[in-house]
């Protein structure tokens, strides 16, 4: 890989850390925060989006929003279990993207292709470059793993 490549893959791993880690904390830190009217608002598999409103179920899937988006971030930015934390990312993102879908149009501004489907490519191609492994804690583990193998 390149210099140029790995900064690239770098830069690219913490702006959307960033994004997913910002989207999260301003989730936990609100306690007003739901999902609720998201929810609510679902065009497509609604049944399925609806049976997540349902007053047992709610809070979990806040929970799991709002930690799941920090994590994610986290994880983004410090380079660390990347490859774990983008199928978590690209699972969350086709969550996001279904229900405002009233195919083929996602919203007024787009056909088929929104910024969640740009997400979702995103963290597939830091999964296909072993983002973690460039200036991360993947590459920090993989190379302690090596000395000590040489030990």
């Amino acid at each position: 890989m390149t210099k140029y490549q790995k900064y690239s893959l770098f830069v690219l791993r913490i702006v959307i850390g960033w994004m997913f880690f910002y989207a999260g904390i301003t989730k936990v830190l609100n306690p007003e925060w739901s999902s609720a009217g998201f929810l609510k608002g679902a065009k497509t598999f609604g049944a399925f989006y609806q049976m997540m409103l349902h007053p047992n179920i709610l809070p979990f899937v806040d929970f799991m929003n709002e930690w799941g988006l920090l994590l994610i971030g986290i994880s983004l930015l410090i380079g660390g279990f990347v490859r774990y934390s983008s199928y978590g990312g690209m699972l969350l993102m086709a969550l996001y993207y279904f229900p405002r879908l009233q195919f083929p149009y996602p919203n007024d501004n787009a056909m088929l292709v929104d910024e969640h489907v740009i997400y979702i490519a995103v963290l597939a191609v830091l999964i296909a470059w072993d983002a973690g492994r460039v200036w991360g804690f993947d590459g920090w583990l993989e190379k302690r793993k090596e000395m000590t193998k040489k030990s």
